[in-house]
């Protein structure tokens, strides 16, 4: 029999080094390669090598189109996400923190998804009974349900082949017998992850595989299982508060820039679709440093509310904090905002927030930052039905965004009388001109002016 070898691979990205080492190479960090025991695969001597049939290429014009089929999984707001609903045989990760909502949503998915199709529910860290529990206290059917305790992947296999659907709970709990390291370690989640891979694309059934994250937020495990996988998403929200965020960081076959906003009751999980309560507050138009931006999320715009507050710094520096933007994003417009509009913030703490813990990566909300900053530093509230958006430059100028007409449309159907956008955008605008107030600006400074009345 071969002797079995070991390696050392970090926890962390997946480097694999023949010795162990106090500092990976491969991601910097400390302490995190672990030993693994390698199998050699068995041979008999003097067999001659089998030789590996050549892979032929073919021009792009006679490669065939395969159209997807998408299947609804009952939620509206997962359908979103994933780009229209469930593509048959692909690989679906969620991740989250723990009591989060992972299984509670997966489980309402393939209760519904077992009315008309096979689903297999493998759970390896709950009983058959504590699933059924969870079922009943949901109140969902669960006739059609095919429930699996199991750690092992390998003898789960057949089980697959019998359904249609299938849900992994979780990937870091099982294992293959081809390796001889435990559960959940790099080698292990790697391995089960692409021999699920395999079977996904080869029979046409469909993974939804629960991941834990660590406590830095990402995913346990090398960043080779998102690569794996054809849609990746985050599950978000405090253990306290009743709304969730599910978005999604890949999708093969969407965009990623959607968002679903769900609530937890003791039902069940549901999706919401008026964010008014979620991102916008009673308090605007009371408070100075609140401003509302129409934010592009995928295929639908959101109304935002970004919050302001400022206090004289007691230190040497002041602090700046951000909360749903990008920090390096609001130091460049404070920056702005001192040197072309003379707005005083250097000697102010300032701290920022999105509302409902939405991320606004898109520049068409760098108008809106400025307006609640200058809000907060004069002290004035901006009226409680005008919004704004617009991308900054460091010249203090308001270049124009994708989508204005969309994000106008939205304002006015959320009630609002008042927008102060950039003037390259005014003529794609202007049928909503006898319907609500339009203020084209050019700069920060005109902004400012139409807000407040004057730059000082």
């Amino acid at each position: 029999m071969a002797k079995a070898t070991t390696q050392f691979v970090c926890s962390e990205c997946g480097y694999a080094s023949p010795k162990w080492l106090g500092k990976c190479p491969g991601c910097g960090t400390f302490n995190t390669l672990i030993e693994e025991a390698i199998e050699p695969a068995l041979s008999k001597k003097g067999a001659p090598m089998s030789r590996i049939n050549p892979s032929r290429a073919i021009p792009l014009s006679q490669v065939k189109f395969e159209k997807y089929e998408r299947v609804s999984s009952g939620i509206s707001e997962l359908d979103i996400v994933l780009g229209g609903g469930i593509v048959r045989g692909s690989l679906v990760l969620v991740g989250g923190d723990p009591g989060v909502g992972k299984s509670t949503l997966l489980t309402q998915v393939a209760a519904h998804l077992a009315e008309e199709h096979k689903v297999l529910y493998l759970s390896a860290e709950e009983s058959c009974s504590q699933v059924k529990l969870r079922c009943e206290r949901l109140g969902l059917n669960s006739d059609g349900l095919l429930l699996l305790n199991e750690t092992n992947l390998d003898a789960a296999e057949e089980s697959f082949y019998e359904a249609e659907y299938v849900i992994i709970d979780s990937i870091q709990a099982v294992y293959t017998e081809s390796l001889t390291s435990s559960a959940g370690s790099v080698a292990q989640v790697r391995e089960c992850a692409s021999k699920l891979m395999r079977i996904a694309k080869s029979r046409g059934i469909t993974f939804f595989i629960v991941g834990h994250v660590t406590k830095e937020g990402t995913l346990a495990g090398p960043k080779v299982l998102e690569h794996i996988m054809d849609a990746v998403l985050y599950f978000e929200g405090e253990r306290t508060e009743n709304f969730k965020i599910l978005r999604a960081v890949k999708n093969r076959f969407g965009s990623v820039q959607e968002v679903g906003v769900f609530e937890m009751t003791g039902e069940g999980i549901f999706g919401i679709t008026d964010y008014s309560s979620l991102f916008l507050s009673d308090s605007r138009g009371i408070a100075a440093g609140a401003v509302v931006t129409p934010s592009e999320t995928g295929n639908r715009c959101m109304m935002v509310e970004i919050q302001t507050l400022m206090a004289k710094t007691a230190y040497g520096l002041p602090r700046r904090m951000s909360l749903g933007i990008d920090l390096n994003r609001l130091i460049v417009l404070i920056a702005v905002l001192e040197k072309r509009c003379a707005i005083p913030l250097g000697m102010q703490d300032i701290y920022l927030n999105a509302m409902g813990g939405i991320k606004l990566t898109e520049p068409s909300s760098d108008l809106a930052v400025c307006a609640a900053l200058a809000s907060a530093e004069k002290m004035v509230a901006v009226e409680k039905y005008t919004a704004v958006f617009g991308e900054v430059g460091l010249t203090g100028e308001v270049r124009g965004v994708n989508f204005a007409e969309k994000r106008v449309n939205e304002c006015l159907k959320m009630g609002f009388k008042r927008v102060i956008l950039p003037a390259k955008n005014m003529k794609a605008c202007e049928k909503f001109k006898g319907k609500m107030e339009l203020v084209p600006v050019t700069y920060v400074s005109q902004m400012i002016r139409a807000l407040f009345g004057d730059t000082k």
